[in-house]
């Protein structure tokens, strides 16, 4: 696991500490499989992952509205595991709005500080920054009936800045917005956080929401964690095959098959006996010698895939890369024009490619025959049992 970067924290901002967090419900499903995680003070992660991971039911665990079934959880140097949500001085902004309808903004604002018998002068000034922050100040006096979705969520968020928290917790504020709306306020909530600079943890199943806000990220699968990293780091070294797949969109190909080290190649299976050349520093890697005979997936980004000919020399029987430019074979599928880059979709037998190219290439339409190129520097390969990464090329981005 990475270390954390260097934070700009809030004075305020306290670390979060996860050791072997464990949740298991009723009838012995496990949610969650001992989460190990060091948020430092001021930092910003993003749990991100598929539905049902367990990304949400951490978030939880971490506010104290789910009880952990094993492991701890430390605000600071306090041990909050067993403390109740109130006491962990942490504020949650959820999916829902969860605002009062016949409150106005102010007085949803401010509803948490009066409870707890704050000074009305106090309430009132703290009511006033954030809506300062958020650009809340004319619509103080509105229902929540009367505001956008946008202007409702900033409402929610605004009430957990009046708290001023050591911990904000966000369960996928943005998911009920949307496009426009959610680039707009993953603008805000970056901005935001620069500007407290509280410690935050952010549950999203968007990775671009993940990519675009934090200073770190947790993947997680099936309740585990599969790597902890920076958004670049992430994309360019992904430790597993899950994480290749989940990150990056179009998001990295995986073509499966067996390696040949006799022959230097990867063999794709039912592809038509396809074989690509491997580079020798790949294959004299020692996990991948280990490996002889398994089944593994050869992984390439889109954008390190490249359109070598339109012709297929090699329409009938087995056809082998080219060693000096590893080409491809294919038949165009769909060609998606997206004004700035072209996603074209390849297919030879049981293998796909996904291309990312310049808008302006010239390819056959659907069906055509192409020949797709890539860098043999760019390639990964992951065990296709256990999805870790076994080797992988010099290029770094």
């Amino acid at each position: 696991m990475e270390p954390p970067p260097a934070a700009t924290a809030s004075r305020g901002a306290a670390r979060v500490t996860l050791a072997g967090l464990r949740k298991v419900y009723d009838g012995g499903q496990v949610a969650v499989h001992g989460v190990d995680l060091d948020v430092a003070p001021g930092e910003f992660v993003v749990l991100v992952g598929p539905s049902g991971c367990g990304k949400s039911t951490t978030l939880r665990m971490i506010a104290g509205l789910e009880a952990a079934s094993a492991g701890r959880v430390a605000i600071g140097d306090v041990d909050v595991t067993a403390t109740p949500p109130a006491d962990r001085d942490i504020a949650m902004v959820f999916q829902t709005y969860a605002l009062y309808p016949h409150m106005t903004v102010r007085e949803n604002l401010g509803f948490a500080l009066r409870l707890r018998g704050r000074p009305r002068a106090d309430v009132a000034a703290r009511v006033a920054a954030a809506a300062d922050t958020l650009g809340l100040t004319p619509l103080l006096d509105r229902r929540p009936r009367a505001l956008s979705g946008g202007q409702r969520q900033r409402v929610a968020i605004g009430r957990a800045i009046v708290r001023e928290p050591r911990v904000f917790l966000f369960d996928e504020p943005l998911s009920n917005l949307d496009a426009k709306l959610r680039v707009q306020m993953r603008r805000e909530i970056a901005a935001l956080h620069r500007r407290i600079g509280a410690t935050t943890i952010y549950v999203t199943h968007d990775q671009v929401e993940a990519m675009t806000l934090g200073d770190r990220i947790v993947v997680m699968r099936a309740g585990r964690v599969e790597q902890v990293a920076t958004p670049a780091a992430l994309y360019a070294r992904p430790a597993t095959a899950c994480v290749a797949a989940f990150v990056g969109s179009p998001p990295m190909n995986l073509l499966r098959g067996t390696v040949d080290h006799r022959a230097g190649t990867f063999v794709v299976a039912d592809a038509d006996a396809l074989a690509v050349a491997l580079p020798p520093a790949l294959l004299a890697s020692p996990a991948l010698t280990a490996v002889a005979g398994h089944e593994l997936l050869l992984g390439v980004r889109p954008e390190h895939v490249r359109v070598a000919a339109t012709a297929d020399p090699c329409t009938t029987g087995p056809c082998t890369a080219d060693a000096a430019a590893s080409t491809l074979p294919m038949r165009v599928d769909l060609v998606e024009p997206l004004g700035h880059e072209l996603l074209v979709h390849a297919r030879r037998g049981a293998a796909e490619l996904t291309a990312r190219l310049a808008p302006n290439a010239s390819l056959p339409g659907p069906g055509g025959a192409v020949r797709l190129a890539f860098d043999p520097a760019a390639l990964h390969v992951f065990d296709a049992a256990t999805g870790a990464v076994l080797a992988r090329g010099t290029v770094d981005r």
